[in-house]
């Protein structure tokens, strides 16, 4: 059972891999004319000529427990690596608790990105939940995979601490007197078990990335650790006075979780800031993209490749285009028509909007309300103009 405690604990998390016997294959029977060799040939070039035509595969991912709501079975999950699966089945409870820190994550990652060209959209009954978009390694990429790791984290923190699940509880280390720019203070209450829910996050989130090791995976750990810390860093310090007349003579203090936005506003910062590099030849770390970028720090989000300008439908490249997109007319953000349009122009559509105004309460015990109608101009972005573009594959 997995409880909170020291790095011996937490190095017992890995499961023991067993190999199946693998049986020697029989020897197979030469041609004496060499036809044999020739098929096995011609038979190569096909298989490779198809691995060229057919789209690359987009991995499925554990982000689709969020799908899953409370239906969480393990065997069913589509993308979880072995070591995943086996944590899964171990401990159900806990799934429930990363399915619900899905969906806050896509959540906060679609309010984040609400007025950008690419907006954090989730595909239905895909097990990609994001499409093509994230073989791309790009800023984007690196954002999803460090709000998913601190989505996971923050859940299963808040899970502990609110007594949801059996292997977990309030921090066992806060304990004894402590101080702070204040004075003095008795740790007390419940603080927020933090420790298990990176320990446990780490051990869940990374699996995939540990058994694949290529740079795609060294970028993913790198953001997946960026986006633990990141909820680490907004731990609040929590307290309540004890003395004559709420002096404060004495005080208990606990560590509690900040609210999911904040951390999301951090990530997004880091987002614009992200720095562009590439792997070194052992494929143990970063080095700047180019002569002159700086080096990206521990706390930075890292990425590969450029990202596409997500203006038009691109299915290679999972954009989905802007094209009907609500658009702001007077804005010269990323919000406004002309960048969001790509430069296309945009559709006005004049609408009536019926809302609820002057709420009263009447005693007792009712709230009514009038209807009031508003009429509003809506702008979309028109759609190319091309047919072709309308569909890039």
């Amino acid at each position: 059972m997995l409880r909170p405690g020291g790095a011996e604990e937490a190095a017992q998390l890995p499961f023991r891999r067993v190999r199946a016997p693998v049986s020697e294959p029989a020897p197979r029977p030469t041609s004496p004319d060499g036809s044999g060799a020739s098929a096995r040939l011609s038979l190569a070039c096909l298989l490779l000529l198809l691995l060229l035509l057919l789209p690359a595969r987009v991995d499925t991912s554990w982000w689709y427990i969020g799908a899953l709501g409370a239906r969480v079975i393990c065997d069913n999950i589509p993308g979880l690596v072995s070591r995943q699966r086996q944590l899964c089945q171990r401990y159900p409870d806990i799934m429930r608790s990363v399915g619900e820190g899905a969906r806050e994550w896509i959540r906060e990652c679609q309010h984040q990105f609400r007025h950008h060209r690419w907006n954090c959209t989730t595909l239905d009954r895909d097990h990609t939940v994001f499409g093509r978009v994230m073989l791309r390694s790009s800023r984007e990429a690196a954002f999803v995979y460090a709000i998913s790791s601190a989505g996971v984290v923050h859940a299963i923190t808040r899970a502990c601490s609110q007594g949801e699940l059996s292997v977990c509880s309030c921090d066992p280390y806060t304990r004894g007197r402590h101080h702070d720019q204040r004075g003095d203070f008795d740790w007390g209450g419940c603080s927020d078990n933090i420790h298990y829910g990176v320990r446990f996050a780490k051990a869940f989130v990374d699996a995939k990335e540990k058994r694949l090791k290529d740079a795609r995976a060294l970028m993913n750990l790198h953001n997946n650790r960026c986006g633990r810390t990141a909820v680490r860093r907004f731990l609040k310090l929590e307290c309540k006075c004890h003395g004559v007349s709420g002096s404060c003579t004495l005080r208990t203090c606990w560590r509690a979780l900040s609210d999911f936005r904040r951390t999301g506003d951090y990530l997004r910062r880091r987002y614009d800031g992200a720095v562009q590099v590439t792997a070194t030849q052992d494929g143990a770390n970063f080095t700047a993209a180019r002569q002159g970028y700086r080096r990206a720090t521990r706390t930075d989000l890292v990425y590969f490749d450029n990202s596409p300008d997500y203006c038009v439908l691109d299915k290679a490249a999972g954009s989905l285009g802007t094209a009907g997109r609500v658009c702001s007319k007077t804005s010269k953000g990323t919000d406004g028509c002309e960048i969001m349009c790509c430069g296309r122009g945009y559709d006005t559509t004049r609408v009536t909007r019926v809302t609820q105004c002057e709420c009263k309460f009447h005693w007792c015990c009712a709230v009514r309300c009038k209807e009031c109608r508003n009429t509003v101009d809506v702008h979309t972005c028109k759609a190319p103009k091309k047919a072709e573009w309308l569909d890039q594959t």
